[in-house]
């Protein structure tokens, strides 16, 4: 592929911007051992490059004993050997750069590994210098935890250490100690951290569970959440976690001046962004708002309103974007149907093929960023991981009633006519290769002009063809039955997007003034002869004010 043309750097071009999610242990095997790895991510630059988008985002390739397969950091400035080394990521960033591809890396820096330097060093006594670096407590007087706090992968978020004869906070597994930024040297050395790989070329961050890095000074417990306000979006409904309403052991204020050091130190350079994640189902999109401020904060974070198991609906895209209008007008969103954590969104919401055409249409026309995972874009579904191939530790420990996030992270499928669909070489790669998802591998798609692939493309195109869709106001948010319709609009263009999410034909009323059809090749349809737009099932409709 011939790389794309060098513009003058926009440093505002995450705005917009269209984002590939990479599972790196899952993408490409470039030595056959079973695991994706980064010159694995290097070989397939060509194929990531061929679908448009402006950036990747690479889950996390740290070293780290993989508990948590990578979010359990025990060196923050090295790579993990299954995945290459220092020299193989320099190589990502400059085949990236090549095609034109910001990079973007997975920053976890409210919690590290038990076997970090840093907790083995403040494990060891109550004096040594690092002492205070993780969240300690001493037991109430009955040696019970000091409060009640929940850890989302299961049981209480305290574990008792012997030789320090204290707790321990840990919000997700017990071997993923909760870092103390109260203490000021800790946030200076995630800093350090973080400018280490800025000064290596990565154009940003992904921050990983970013209202989880500060808890209450009091340790005060959490109120009980009232069950009609239960959400299974961040924890399954069988966790006692939804149980709380977590005010107390996440979403704390003190957050934002953190951020505001954060940002800072993007600001040393040019161009770099982040996007934050917000894990929380009752306050997400306001915590979003808060992190997002102009110039105050992250650049854009993302919240659980679209990864839900709940199906989206013209209502529910109205009332969030709506609501986002509320809370966060001042900051910028980014959208994302399916990631490494949910369940694949063409088997969450149960959607055949034309929907999944109609719904990355709709992504892609919102206003905000945009995120797609690894295989989206082939329709992949849920993968079916039998009990005794399951790798997730939130899987094992919720069998049968939650399988866990491995579903959603087997491996990449590339040829259907190579061994391990082409991942790997290896006779057993980490997770199995799902045997319904080889019929969708690429080269089959490439092959096949109405392939889903090739949508992707196409609307991928369309963002970057109408400047409206990329950084343009939204107005006139309608759920009129089963369509969607609302305007993008900027100083140049004015767009009228429409959407049937449904099986059936159904009718609006057209936009008032002369609009031109556009887009037809993804089945756009214009106004007909009375006024109306008369769309088909799962039929989208783009006009173009003239």
């Amino acid at each position: 592929m011939v790389p794309k043309l060098s513009k003058a750097e926009n440093p505002d071009w995450w705005r917009g911007a269209v984002i590939y999610q990479i599972y790196p242990r899952s993408y490409q095997d470039s030595n056959g051992d079973g695991i994706g790895d980064l010159l694995g991510i290097v070989q397939r630059l060509p194929y990531i490059a061929s679908l448009g988008v402006d950036a990747i985002w690479i889950s996390p390739f740290f070293t780290s004993p993989m508990k948590d397969f990578g979010y359990d950091v025990s060196d923050y400035c090295d790579v993990d050997p299954m995945f290459g080394s220092l020299a193989d990521f320099d190589a990502v960033i400059e085949t990236a750069h090549f095609y034109g591809i910001k990079v973007m890396i997975d920053l976890v820096m409210s919690h590290t590994s038990d076997q970090h330097p840093w907790f083995i060093e403040s494990r060891d006594s109550r004096e040594n210098p690092k002492a205070d670096w993780y969240v300690w407590s001493d037991p109430k007087e009955d040696g019970t935890p000091p409060n009640n706090w929940l850890s989302i992968f299961g049981g209480p978020a305290w574990q008792w250490d012997a030789g320090r004869e204290q707790y321990y906070l840990h919000n997700f597994l017990v071997s993923q100690p909760d870092l103390n930024f109260h203490n000021p040297d800790v946030q200076d050395a995630v800093l350090s951290a973080a400018r280490f790989w800025l000064e290596r070329g990565v154009d940003g961050f992904r921050l990983d569970t970013i209202n989880f890095y500060f808890h209450d000074a009091e340790l005060r417990s959490n109120p009980a959440l009232p069950k009609e306000e239960r959400k299974d979006t961040i924890a399954p409904s069988v966790n006692p976690y939804n149980h709380q309403r977590h005010i107390y052991s996440k979403n704390r204020p003190e957050n934002l001046a953190f951020l505001k050091k954060f940002r800072e130190l993007l600001d040393e350079f040019p161009g770099a962004a982040t996007v934050g994640e917000v894990g929380d189902a009752q306050r997400g999109l306001e915590i979003m708002g808060e992190y997002t401020r102009k110039g105050e904060g992250v650049h854009m974070c993302y919240a659980f309103e679209f990864l839900e198991n709940e199906l989206l609906t013209p209502e529910k895209v109205v009332r969030v974007m709506n609501q986002v209008d509320d809370v966060a007008a001042e900051g910028w969103a980014c959208w994302a149907f399916s990631n490494h954590d949910v369940m694949r969104h063409a088997s969450r919401w149960n959607l055949p093929p034309a929907a999944q055409r109609l719904y990355i249409s709709l992504m892609i026309s919102l206003r905000g960023s945009v995120c797609l995972y690894q295989g989206e874009e082939l329709g992949l579904h849920e993968a079916d991981v039998a009990f005794e191939d399951l790798q997730d530790p939130y899987g094992i420990q919720f069998w049968p009633e939650f399988k866990g996030r491995d579903g959603c992270r087997t491996p990449m499928v590339w040829d259907i006519n190579e061994h391990n669909a082409g991942f790997s070489n290896a006779a057993r790669p980490w997770l199995p290769v799902s045997g319904d998802h080889a019929n969708k591998a690429v080269a089959e798609q490439e092959k096949d002009p109405s392939a889903l692939l090739h949508h992707y493309r196409r609307v991928i195109g369309m963002r970057h063809a109408h400047q409206s869709l990329v950084t343009g106001d939204h107005a006139d948010l309608r759920a009129e039955g089963t369509v969607l319709s609302f305007r993008r609009v900027c100083e140049d263009e004015e767009l009228f997007c429409a959407f049937n999410m449904s099986d059936q034909p159904a009718t609006i009323e057209g936009p008032v003034g002369n609009w031109h059809t556009v887009n037809t090749e993804m089945g756009s349809c214009g106004v007909a002869e009375d006024g109306k737009i008369h769309l088909g099932p799962w039929q989208p409709s783009f006009l173009v004010k003239m």
